[in-house]
């Protein structure tokens, strides 16, 4: 006979303490991605004297390979050894980086170490999402999902402000960097002596799951192989598959801003410590606006909001495309925020709505896969088309391709959330 230890408790109330511990240790990750936000595509450009957008975009098809790829491997790992080794290893992946940003000779150790940028990413935000999901339990994983990506993607932006300051007080190097040292640090320590494991939340509410009573997801069923995890959600499920391609066509777009917004600000003469407001407002938005998206997708669905965020980002993504001083980009990058915020957190909460609990950590790895591999895609396209045709060209054209993938949505995806289908 099959029983479950009498302490695992699901719910955000039954876990909180837990729960908050990994929204603060998520925050430490979003800032170690944070500390390149600002400065580095000015380093490639100023320092490193890099010709091409193209070329210089290589450190964000780095981390989106690398990033993509452990994702997956992470999902994986966390159902065979648990969550938190999986966790602990990421943090100790980061500890060379800081130091190879502020000694690097050349651009191939900026390559090198957002190659393992994209492990230690890929590895601990993936596994705090997953811990997160297997603690929230079925009824509110779009608040749970709303908090982790908001503190995550908060800390990116306060650290890109942040980063920009010292930058232009200090000089590119070393004082930006210092920060991501620091939260390296922070976040093993918090990781290895006060993060528990949450595999046996995930085994009990497998031991407790139920279909829904549509029948929708009679035929996902818990005997799932990898090979057939990863076909489901890349292509057959509908609304697994419909919001694989949204997450990746949602970091394509970030893979643009990241490589290239700074440049184009910085054409308009905006100073560093500007670049740094006005690249902090779209991850500063994003991650504040989660605290609200995360809660309405449980209450009105995850469907229309993921389709509305899609199409607001095509929208800010074209005004930035077509304006050019600091007052009009702020606007745009804020409703740019705003649009993204209604997709991250949703995409993931439909995601943990659809998958069976006993393959729900691989099904979470497939989606950042595709999710994360957008970085890769978005340093690739839109390098090459600001290459041919300028950085204004590169944005249209991932404008265009944004409003297809909401259209996709609309479409496809069917309605996950059980209370509103």
């Amino acid at each position: 006979m099959t029983t479950t230890r009498p302490t695992v408790q699901l719910g955000l109330r039954a876990n909180l303490a837990q729960f908050s511990l990994l929204v603060a240790v998520n925050a430490l990750v979003g800032g170690v991605l944070g500390q390149e936000r600002t400065v580095l595509p000015l380093l490639g450009e100023q320092v490193f004297h890099l010709a091409g957008y193209t070329f210089l975009l290589t450190y964000v098809l780095a981390f989106g390979i690398t990033k993509a790829a452990t994702n997956y491997v992470a999902g994986t790992w966390s159902d065979r050894f648990g969550r938190k080794p999986v966790l602990l290893f990421g943090w100790l992946i980061a500890i060379p980086i800081p130091l190879l940003l502020i000694w690097a000779p050349n651009w191939g150790w900026i390559v090198a170490a957002n190659v393992l940028l994209g492990v230690n990413q890929g590895l601990t935000w993936s596994t705090t999402v997953i811990m997160k999901i297997d603690l929230a339990g079925p009824h509110r994983r779009g608040l749970a999902m709303g908090l982790n990506e908001a503190a995550g993607y908060a800390a990116a932006a306060a650290t890109a402000v942040a980063t920009g300051y010292l930058a232009a007080r200090y000089g590119l190097r070393p004082a930006p960097f210092l920060l991501g040292a620091a939260y390296i640090a922070l976040g093993l320590g918090l990781s290895g002596v006060l993060v528990r494991e949450t595999r046996e939340h995930a085994r009990h509410e497998a031991s407790t799951h139920t279909a829904r009573a549509d029948g929708r997801h009679d035929h996902l069923h818990a005997d799932l192989t990898n090979r057939q995890v990863l076909v489901l959600t890349s292509l057959r499920e509908p609304a697994l598959s419909a919001a694989s391609q949204a997450g990746m066509v949602n970091n394509l777009n970030d893979g643009l801003a990241w490589g290239l917004f700074p440049l184009l600000f910085a054409t308009a003469g905006i100073s560093v410590s500007g670049i740094g407001i006005l690249s902090s407002l779209v991850l500063a938005v994003w991650g504040l606006g989660q605290l609200i998206t995360g809660p309405l997708s449980d209450r009105w669905g995850r469907k229309h909001l993921i389709t509305a965020g899609m199409l607001i980002q095509a929208a800010a993504l074209a005004a930035i495309a077509t304006v050019d001083t600091f007052t009009t980009w702020a606007i745009a990058a804020a409703v740019l925020g705003a649009g993204t915020a209604m997709v991250y957190p949703t995409l993931l909460a439909a995601i943990g709505d659809v998958a069976h609990p006993a393959w729900r950590a691989r099904a979470v790895g497939v989606y950042r896969l595709w999710r994360d591999g957008g970085f890769a895609v978005g340093a690739l396209l839109a390098g090459t088309i600001a290459d041919l045709a300028g950085i204004r060209a590169a944005i249209w054209a991932v404008a265009a391709i944004t409003a297809v993938s909401g259209v996709i949505v609309a479409i496809r995806m069917y309605e996950t959330h059980p209370r509103t289908s």
